[in-house]
């Protein structure tokens, strides 16, 4: 989901466990998502085949709620903070019934049966152990418009084997999206408190529970996703895997929410971007930098700052759509050689390095391929690029960033460890948090940090685009597209390429 939930303020709750790790493996698959089955328990490790599901754009997890078990299909998202799933009485669900929806008595339309079996929504009638705890509660909306609402409830939910019994949970009944979350990020970040605005409307979320009930030993976990066409990646509550990513861990600070003065997501300065190709190096520039932004595997594109977005844009070539308000490239722009590095908290901080092939996203298969109709890229089919732009915060890093680093999010301690990934790892060297507020282990925490400063504190210089022709020459006429295939949405701008240069729109 290209989205971010609403910031809230307060304060975490958490509790002292025993030390183990709960581990959700993820998996690209080729099924849909009501036909994955769920992996079996290992000694003190719980995996989940979590599926890379293009089509959707995101990470999605097999879940089981209820007594029995109804199976549903949920984001991962660690940039919300509720586990929410929508009702078989839902908005969304009537509006997908081949019947419209419309039920009688206790009977069911067949659209809602083919939901409920497709692992769509759940039917909390058919579960003893459903208990409605706070109706009209439960209110979530998102930077794209979508929106859930509707009650509270706690009920057993299982994940890869690990069963919370007493689960806290949002129930979508007047919704516009087709599928759940498991919002893994801080308490604070919970719809309720957010609608409340009292930090003490905060519940045990999945991590703060999972923690309690003994399964892991802090609130922390680290997150693998792996490349995008791999077959396998990894979260991994209350452990790092050390044979996931290359070197040493780099501890950075999270940082508050600039207008609550809480941690209410995972917020990092970003520092700096560099564009790398065989021709040349470019140090790219923003009057925003440094800049915080968001590290969110529930958003598949990552969002930069106009200034900033505009020139990456111009070092592969890309162009930018005034009816999508998106930029695209050709698809074997995936073939480049270039890599833009991100760096963080400074000079010695982080730097992860992201190639081509993360960063190129096909729109369809077969005649449903769009091409551009004329210009540079006349007849080569069109691909969405993975850094599109913001113009105001939050700005995000998502899917197409996230997949090239490994990522601790520690909660407890309000940091962020992070290397480079190690692409396919077949190796596992899992070593656990040994107790609540235990550091990072592997980890080094950076010196002297830069933190992100506010807004337009850096300056804005133009780069001499050395890289861009190692990427690929910028299109001399803005090509025009075949969007009657196409159906795409995308953040607002005031900018877009023309030639080699910029005008205004």
């Amino acid at each position: 989901m290209k989205t971010v939930a609403t910031l809230a303020t307060g304060s975490l709750i958490a509790s002292l466990a025993t030390a183990q790790v709960v581990r959700f493996d993820i998996a690209r698959r080729e099924t849909r998502p009501g036909q994955q089955k769920l992996g079996r328990r290992q000694a003190k490790t719980y995996e989940e085949t979590i599926t890379n599901d293009v089509q959707r754009g995101g990470y999605f997890a097999t879940v089981t709620v209820g007594t029995p078990p109804q199976n549903l299909t949920l984001q991962l998202d660690t940039g919300s903070s509720d586990i929410w799933v929508p009702s078989s009485s839902s908005s969304v669900c009537a509006k997908s019934s081949p019947s419209g929806g419309s039920r009688g008595g206790d009977g069911e339309t067949s659209g809602v049966t083919k939901a409920v079996h497709l692992g769509h929504v759940i039917d909390p009638r058919k579960s003893k152990t459903f208990d409605d705890v706070g109706k009209g509660l439960f209110n979530i909306s998102y930077v794209d418009g979508s929106h859930s609402k509707g009650d509270y409830f706690t009920d057993a939910f299982e994940i890869g084997g690990a069963t919370l019994t007493n689960m806290t949970m949002g129930l979508g009944l007047d919704t516009d999206i087709p599928y759940g979350l498991v919002g893994v990020g801080y308490a604070l970040n919970e719809a309720i408190v957010a609608g409340s605005q009292m930090a003490s409307s905060a519940y045990k979320n999945l991590p703060v529970q999972m923690m309690d009930e003994g399964m892991i030993s802090t609130n922390a976990y680290s997150l693998w996703l792996n490349d995008l066409d791999a077959s396998t990646g990894q979260i991994l509550f209350g452990g790092v895997d050390t044979a996931k990513y290359k070197g040493q861990l780099s501890v950075i600070d999270v940082l508050e929410d600039s207008q609550t003065n809480a941690f209410t997501s995972f917020i990092v300065s970003m520092t700096s971007l560099t564009a790398n190709s065989p021709s040349g190096s470019d140090a790219l520039s923003s009057r925003k930098l440094p800049i915080p932004v968001v590290l969110d595997s529930g958003t598949t594109l990552s969002y930069l700052p106009t200034d900033l977005a505009i020139q990456v844009w111009k070092e592969v070539g890309a162009v930018f759509d005034t009816e999508t308000q998106m930029a695209f490239l050709p698809c074997d722009m995936e073939n480049s050689k270039g890599t833009f590095e991100f760096g963080f908290a400074g000079p010695n901080g982080p730097k992860i390095s992201v190639d081509m092939t993360e960063l190129v996203l096909d729109l369809g298969e077969g005649d449903n391929v769009p091409r551009f109709k004329s210009g540079q890229y006349k007849g080569k089919t069109v691909c969405q690029f993975g850094i599109q732009n913001f113009t105001s915060e939050p700005f995000l890093l998502g899917d197409t960033f996230l997949r090239s680093a490994y990522v601790v999010y520690d909660l407890e301690n309000n940091q962020i460890g992070m290397a480079a990934t190690d692409f396919n790892s077949t190796k596992s060297n899992i070593v656990s948090f040994p107790s609540k507020g235990a550091k990072i282990p592997d980890g080094n925490v950076v010196q002297n940090q830069v933190s992100a400063t506010g807004p337009d504190s850096g300056s804005a210089t133009a780069p001499t685009y050395a890289a861009s022709k190692g990427f690929q020459s910028v299109a001399s006429i803005k090509p025009a597209l075949e969007w009657a295939q196409l159906a795409v949405t995308g953040a607002t701008t005031l900018f877009m390429l023309a030639g080699s240069g910029l005008s205004f729109l």
